[in-house]
């Protein structure tokens, strides 16, 4: 099976489908950590910005908030 291990951060990416596997290496390409077993989500939100982004719609139905604090 074709694999592709990245000499900066050791992440290994391997796939049945050659094809495929070229498109994951080059998206880890440039999203690359740079850091050995650096593991960061690029969904994350920061500590100092929990606030909701849209103000109707913080709470559900019921009015409980929909954020974990």
């Amino acid at each position: 099976m074709p694999e592709f291990v990245c000499k900066d951060c050791g992440i290994r990416l391997y796939h049945e489908n050659e094809t495929t596997l070229k498109v994951e290496t080059a998206i880890h390409k440039k999203f690359c950590r740079k850091e050995m077993g650096a593991t960061h989500s690029y969904m994350h939100r920061e500590a100092a910005h929990m606030e909701p982004f849209d103000a109707e719609r913080a709470n559900d139905g019921e009015g409980n908030p929909i954020l974990k604090k």
